[in-house]
């Protein structure tokens, strides 16, 4: 089989737009998924007839198994999915409301659950497929101000593990990446309003420096290619030594 086919989510910006760029790079179709139009637009006149994309919200639960039908029916297939796509928000423990809360946990969780879920039904039907999952170092260790951001990452990295002992026996391979402190324009904006956190973060980081977009794609990329067939349930930190930095 030549022809592979990706699903990435959030696929059209930072680090989806990464993890975008290197799958196309390796020959893969990638369809991403996005609420962004006009990223979305870019993105796949960049990359070229390797890329296309369908507008959605992955928040609409009840429309995913329509959505992942519908990319199925157009590709015949779909060998990887990326579950990437995922909102923060930053606010004390105190203030955040059961609203807030729910929309975290929808998007980060429910969501990849329910994209997961609807993808892998086509995937067991050819006994084949992985799928690659994207933490954060908010489930490896305490951050204050993003509780509901950390319990859905810290969800995604216990289903990881239950979905592979469940589904690897069926040739489906599930791992999860865990991205450090990753130079985008988000992050730069964090941490350049904080230089109290910014001091943090370079200080326990044995690299001493953030990685770059392409140090995460290339993780996702290894953990979805042939060179990683015997790797499953795994949770691997891109993050330069800071999740055991002192």
């Amino acid at each position: 089989m030549n022809k592979q086919i990706a699903i990435v989510t959030g696929g059209a910006a930072g680090l989806g737009l990464a993890i975008t760029r290197k799958l196309v790079q390796e020959g893969i179709h990638v369809v991403m998924i996005g609420r962004n139009e006009a990223n979305l637009k870019s993105a796949a006149t960049e990359l070229g007839e390797l890329c296309s994309y369908r507008v959605y919200d992955l928040q609409q639960l009840a429309g995913i198994p329509a959505l992942v039908d519908g990319i199925v029916a157009e590709h015949q297939q779909v060998d990887i999915l990326v579950n990437n796509a995922g909102i923060n928000m930053k606010k004390p423990f105190l203030e955040v409301t059961d609203e807030d809360f729910a929309r975290i946990i929808e998007t980060n969780l429910y969501a990849v659950f329910a994209i997961s879920r609807e993808t892998i039904k086509h995937m067991v039907k050819v006994e084949s497929g992985a799928v690659v999952n994207i933490s954060s170092m908010a489930s490896q260790y305490g951050i204050p101000k993003v509780i509901a951001y950390s319990a859905a990452k810290s969800g995604i990295e216990g289903m990881t593990r239950a979905m592979a002992t469940e589904l690897s026996p069926m040739g489906i391979r599930i791992n999860c990446v865990a991205p450090g402190f990753i130079k985008t324009a988000m992050s730069a904006k964090a941490l350049d309003a904080d230089p109290e956190r910014k001091n943090k973060v370079f200080s326990r980081t044995p690299m001493g420096k953030m990685g770059e977009p392409e140090d995460v794609a290339e993780a996702v990329y290894y953990l979805c290619s042939k060179a990683s067939k015997y790797v499953t349930g795994i949770v691997m930190p891109v993050d330069g030594g800071n999740s055991i930095g002192f």
